[in-house]
C-alpha cells in the first residue's frame, strides 16, 4: 500500500529500540529450507551475499538496517546488502529488475504486486520452506497469511498488518459539534459531518474555505471499503471485476456531490496532493484525510497531537475496512541462495529481537507474540493506532481477499485518472465509470 510521503524522518531508534535485547534469546535455530533448491544454495561457510530491498522512510530504514545486522551476527558467513527508496521510485526500480530477471534475493512487496510477480515467476513459492520449518507461520493469522498467496500457493509473508482510517482534527470536530467517530458511524453521517465543518465558514492559512475532508473519489482503497461495506468486492476472481457500473457510478456521484457542495476538498487541491504536506489536510484546507494506520504518526508530527485516527464509515453498521498486509516479503526467483533468503524472511517476521528493533515501522507486526510484546512499549500516535486495530478487531471485520489480479496496478492508475475527469467536469460519474470498467476488463483479459 502506498504511504504518503513527508519531509524529514521519524525519531531514530528511540523509545522502542530493544527491550532487554541481551536477555532475550533468539528464536529456535533456523532449520535448512527449500530442499528442492538446497544444492544451489550451498553452505554459509564459504560466504554468502544476499540483496534485500524495501521502501520506507528514514526511521524504517535505520531500524531495518539494525535488524539485518542482528541477522548477520546470528548467521556468520552471510552478508546482506540493503537498499531502499520511496514507494514510487521503488516500484519503478522493481519493475525494471523483474523485467531483467534480477529481483533481489529478498524483496519487500506491495499487496498489489503478489499476483504480478508470482504469475510471472519472478518470486519463489515458499511452500517447501514453510513445510520444513525454515519459515514459521504458526503465529500468523491465517487470513492475513493468505494475502501472500497466488493460485493457492504461498509466495510471500506479511511484514505488517495494516488497516485504513481517517486522520482528523479533533478540535475542528469539536467546534462543529461532531462527537468522536464510532466504529459504526455511517457514510451518510460522515457526509453530514463534512457539511457541518464546511458550514463553520473557517478559513485556511491562505484564506480559502476549510472543508470537511479530502476528496476520496479517486482513491481505489476508499472505493473498496465502500464496496465491502455494501457486501461487494473489487474482484470476483483473477480475471473478473466484482462490481458493476452502477456501483461505481453511485460512489463517484456521492463524492462529486459533496465536492460541489464544498463539503470535501476542491478539485485542484485533490489533484495537487502527492504527500501529507501537500494534501488538503496538510495545507489546512480540510479537517480529515483518508489514510492507513502506518503513516498516521506523520500527520501528528505535522499537525500536532490534536490529530486522531477515526474508523472508515460503514453502511448500516457493516464495516468495509479489513486488515490488509501493509507490505509483504518474498524471495527472488533467481536467487543463488534460497536457503539463506528464506532464513532472512523468517527472521524479519518471527524473531523476537528483530521485532523489538523493527517495532511498528511497518504497522502491527504480523506475528502475534511479537505484536503483543512490542505493544507494551508504544506511546502517542503509535499506541493510538494499535488500540484502534484492537477496537476494530473486536467490532468485527470480514476476512481479507487474496491478492488482487495482475492488472490491478494499471486499474488503480486508471481509477484515479477517470475520477479526475469527473472532478474537472470532463465526464459525468456514469460516463467515467463506464470507461473505467471497459479499461479494467481489457486489463484483466490481457
Amino acid at each position: 500500500m502506498p504511504e504518503p510521503r513527508r519531509s524529514g524522518g521519524h525519531r531514530l531508534l528511540s523509545r522502542r529500540t530493544v527491550l532487554a535485547s541481551a536477555a532475550v534469546g533468539l528464536s529456535t535455530a533456523l532449520t535448512p529450507a527449500l530442499s528442492a533448491c538446497s544444492a544451489a544454495s550451498g553452505g554459509t561457510s564459504g560466504g554468502v551475499t544476499l540483496r534485500f530491498s524495501w521502501w520506507g522512510n528514514d526511521d524504517r530504514a535505520a531500524r531495518t538496517e539494525q535488524a539485518v545486522r542482528l541477522f548477520e551476527k546470528e548467521h556468520p558467513g552471510v552478508k546482506v546488502q540493503t537498499s531502499n527508496a520511496d514507494f514510487t521510485s521503488y516500484l519503478q526500480k522493481l519493475a525494471t529488475q523483474a523485467a531483467g530477471g534480477g529481483l533481489p534475493d529478498v524483496v519487500q512487496l506491495d499487496y498489489r504486486q503478489i499476483s504480478q510477480y508470482a504469475g510471472s515467476k519472478a518470486i519463489l513459492p515458499l511452500g517447501d520452506a514453510i513445510d520444513d520449518g525454515t519459515i514459521r507461520t504458526s503465529e500468523l493469522d491465517a487470513g492475513l497469511l493468505r494475502t501472500g498467496s497466488y493460485r493457492d500457493r504461498q509466495y510471500a509473508l506479511p511484514m505488517g498488518r495494516g488497516i485504513t482510517g481517517y486522520a482528523y482534527d479533533s478540535a475542528l470536530y469539536k467546534k462543529a459539534g461532531i462527537p468522536t467517530p464510532r466504529p459504526s458511524w455511517t457514510w451518510e453521517e460522515w457526509a453530514e459531518d463534512n457539511r457541518r465543518i464546511a458550514g463553520l465558514r473557517l478559513r485556511s492559512p491562505d484564506g480559502r474555505p476549510v472543508t470537511g475532508a479530502n476528496d476520496g473519489g479517486g482513491n481505489e482503497d476508499v472505493f473498496e471499503d465502500w464496496l465491502r461495506s455494501r457486501g461487494g468486492q473489487l474482484y470476483a476472481s483473477q480475471t473478473r471485476l466484482g462490481f458493476t457500473e452502477d456501483d461505481l457510478t453511485g460512489f463517484w456521484t456521492f463524492f462529486d456531490t459533496l465536492r460541489r457542495q464544498g463539503a470535501v476538498a476542491a478539485a485542484r487541491d485533490t489533484a495537487q496532493a502527492n504527500s501529507t504536506e501537500t494534501s488538503p489536510m496538510g495545507r489546512g484546507l480540510a479537517a480529515a484525510d483518508f489514510t492507513w494506520d502506518a503513516p498516521f504518526p506523520g500527520y501528528t508530527a505535522l499537525l500536532g497531537d490534536g490529530t486522531h485516527f477515526a474508523p472508515v464509515p460503514t453502511t448500516d453498521g457493516h464495516a468495509g475496512a479489513y486488515f490488509k498486509p501493509s507490505m509483504l516479503v518474498g524471495v527472488g526467483a533467481h536467487t543463488a541462495h534460497p536457503k539463506e533468503a528464506a532464513q532472512l524472511v523468517d527472521f524479519l517476521v518471527n524473531d523476537l529481537r528483530a521485532g523489538d528493533v523493527l517495532g511498528f515501522t511497518r504497522s502491527t507486526p504480523p506475528n502475534r507474540t511479537v505484536a503483543d510484546r512490542v505493544a507494551k512499549t508504544l506511546e502517542g500516535p503509535e499506541l493510538e493506532i494499535y488500540q484502534y486495530a484492537v477496537k476494530m478487531e473486536k467490532y468485527g471485520l470480514s476476512a481479507p481477499p487474496t491478492a488482487p489480479p495482475r492488472g490491478d496496478l494499471a486499474i488503480k492508475t486508471a481509477f484515479g485518472r477517470e475520477y479526475q475527469r469527473v472532478m474537472f467536469g470532463l465526464a459525468t460519474p456514469r460516463q467515467a465509470a463506464r470507461e473505467l470498467i471497459d479499461e479494467a476488463n481489457r486489463e484483466l483479459r490481457s
